[in-house]
């Protein structure tokens, strides 16, 4: 029996409750799952797939039961061994003579069989009609669902939705009033849980509300945490601040129109069960000096008009190894400031502060970690120490807040960060970069493959070239590890070979078929890359739509390891769940208890959304059962 991928992250069971007091020293607390069942109508019956959970022995073995007009009824023969998804034949979903529960009139369940043993059942589920599930939206006129988040918020052992709704979003770089942020929390039913308004001295668009979502204190509960302002309400009708005060700049010639310049800046953690604002700080760091914000990013400029000062990132990492905190980001041009906060026994108390300084042209007295940042980011142990690093674009900084290093790579639009090279020891760090107008002059390759322990550049290309989208992931099984595109040459292999056409979708990658190769998202299709003919080829189209870049929210969120997509509908009155119902034999842990993974959908919604990636190599080739 092959072994299961090694995975950073223990959950227990079936527990619902966090393992605190038990836990050893620097063992990660993270979220308990459940089996995650999820059935879904297909032509010929009805396609069920469930979690393999880490601390299930590698002999588990499911049986699969239909519950029907008060008679259960075991489907499978024998235990089943390879894959943790079934396909109930038409002929064993027969319609009920009772009112429905669904379009088959049944529910399904399975247990876990262990040394021959039973185990308890899963939570029975019905299946899904159309392809999807609906998530009914309470929707406000102007406004429709934008980035989602999931965690278990009240917790009752299930995943709940965090949906940012969104009207008139601005690019930091355009000037005009745009509508407030709205945060909604909703069950899987559609059950409104509370509504908080970030208020109007909160601007709207990608580059300003980043929201985290998750279980910081490990008391089976996640949090909300983001930034607020005076006349944010939360999920109880309590204002935060001062309501009265309006602090945008309202002067429509003024080149700052619609910009929040002034006023304090807070930072709030919420309750995930109510949206209560349990306590709120002073964010850190303020905008000011406004102009201080500048450097050799982008086209390496500064203005003192509001767009560089107010580009924010966020994420959640366990940097003590035990307990997750929680990073506020400012910055990604020049200087770039992240502050880490740790919410402990209903206190939120400052970690660290990491600042790389202010400068101003010609930039010359820079510290080397000014400039690096990109429009997203992301979390994992890229030393091996048991605790995490942020890794912000062309930098890194360590887990104790101090700077682990900068690969001089610059500012950029997308990165992606995994075990990209199976062959080599460590994480890889692919990244494409931009180069305009006065940085031109640097040289910057375009696109590099790194080494995300040291920063060592492995191999790059196009230097001076603008380089605006990119991705890794493995999609042809002729070579070893994930392939690279992005910019001038085509297709690269992991070690930068060119060989051939690259696809045409450069952002959104998705395990969703059967093998371990994966698929592409564009707009409202997954397609499949055709090595052989060099063309994508669409294998399901969603017809829905989805946040402004993108899927509201792409992960593996129930069911087996594949991924779901979330989208909105085309009215915006309802989330779509879009799981697979391809079989696999492919035998994997949820990749949700792969802690990277998990925290990849927690900063998910910063800035430009990118797909998860886990901290081992996913992909043709590799063991599973």
């Amino acid at each position: 029996m092959m072994p299961k991928p090694l995975l950073l992250c223990k959950a227990a069971l079936f527990f619902v409750t966090f393992l605190l007091s038990s836990a050893p020293a620097q063992e990660r607390v993270t979220e308990s799952l459940d089996r995650g069942l999820v059935a879904v109508a297909v032509q010929d019956g009805v396609f069920l797939s469930w979690r393999l959970l880490r601390d299930d022995p590698d002999s588990v073995a499911f049986n699969v039961y239909r519950q029907i007009d008060g008679d259960t009824k075991r489907l499978n023969e024998v235990p089943l061994e390879t894959g943790t998804n079934f396909t109930v034949p038409q002929s064993m979903a027969p319609q009920s003579t009772a009112p429905a529960d669904d379009v088959q009139g049944a529910k399904y369940f399975v247990r876990a069989v262990v040394d021959g043993n039973e185990l308890e059942p899963s939570t029975p589920v019905a299946a899904w009609d159309n392809g999807y599930h609906r998530i009914p939206i309470q929707v406000i006129e102007g406004y429709r669902p934008g980035d989602t988040s999931i965690a278990d918020l009240d917790g009752d052992g299930q995943m709940e939705f965090v949906v940012h709704q969104i009207s008139k979003p601005r690019d930091n770089s355009h000037a005009g009033l745009t509508g407030s942020p709205i945060l909604d929390a909703y069950e899987w039913d559609g059950t409104l849980l509370w509504r908080i308004n970030l208020g109007q001295n909160i601007r709207e668009g990608e580059h300003y509300t980043q929201f985290m979502v998750y279980d910081l204190d490990g008391n089976g509960q996640a949090e909300v945490v983001c930034k607020t302002a005076d006349g944010t309400v939360d999920g109880k009708g309590n204002t935060i601040g001062d309501a009265t005060k309006d602090w945008r700049v309202v002067d429509e010639k003024s080149k700052s129109f619609g910009r929040v310049l002034s006023g304090p800046e807070f930072l709030t953690v919420f309750s995930g069960a109510t949206g209560e604002a349990l306590s709120t700080v002073d964010y850190l760091p303020g905008r000011d000096p406004i102009d201080g914000w500048g450097g050799i990013g982008g086209n390496g400029g500064n203005d003192d008009y509001g767009n560089r000062c107010d580009r924010f990132l966020a994420c959640v990492a366990y940097l003590d190894g035990h307990l997750p905190s929680v990073v506020m980001c400012r910055g990604v041009y020049g200087r770039i400031v992240m502050a880490a906060w740790d919410w402990r026994e209903g206190t939120l108390s400052q970690r660290w502060v990491f600042d790389s300084g202010i400068s101003y042209r010609p930039f010359s007295d820079a510290s080397t970690f000014s400039g690096m940042g990109g429009h997203s980011l992301s979390v994992a142990d890229v030393d091996e120490d048991g605790k995490d690093e942020i890794v912000y674009q062309a930098m890194v900084v360590d887990d104790d807040g101090k700077g682990l290093y900068s690969s001089g790579l610059r500012h950029g639009d997308a990165m992606h960060l995994s075990d990209l090279d199976p062959n080599r020891p460590g994480l890889e760090v692919f990244t494409v970069q931009e180069n305009e107008e006065s940085t031109k002059r640097f040289g910057t390759p375009g696109a590099a493959m790194r080494d995300a322990r040291t920063g060592e550049i492995l191999w790059s290309h196009s230097p001076g070239i603008d380089v605006g989208s990119g991705l890794a992931a493995d999609i042809d099984p002729r070579h070893p590890g994930c392939e690279a595109w992005g910019g001038p040459g085509g297709l690269r292999t992991v070690t930068g070979e060119v060989i051939g056409k690259s696809p045409r979708t450069s952002s959104w990658a998705i395990w969703w078929d059967g093998d371990l190769l994966r698929e592409l998202v564009g707009f409202s299709r997954v397609t499949k890359w055709d090595w052989e003919s060099q063309r994508e080829n669409v294998i399901f189209d969603t017809h829905s739509r989805g946040a402004p870049r993108g899927p509201n929210l792409l992960g593996d969120i129930i069911g087996d390891w594949r991924e779901e997509l979330v989208m909105s509908s085309p009215d915006g009155a309802e989330l779509r769940v879009f799981t697979t119902s391809i079989p696999t034999e492919h035998r994997l842990v949820t990749l949700l208890q792969d802690c990277q993974y998990r925290l990849a959908l927690v900063w998910q919604n910063v800035v430009y959304n990118k797909p998860p990636h886990p901290s081992f190599f996913l992909g043709h080739g590799m063991q599973t059962k």
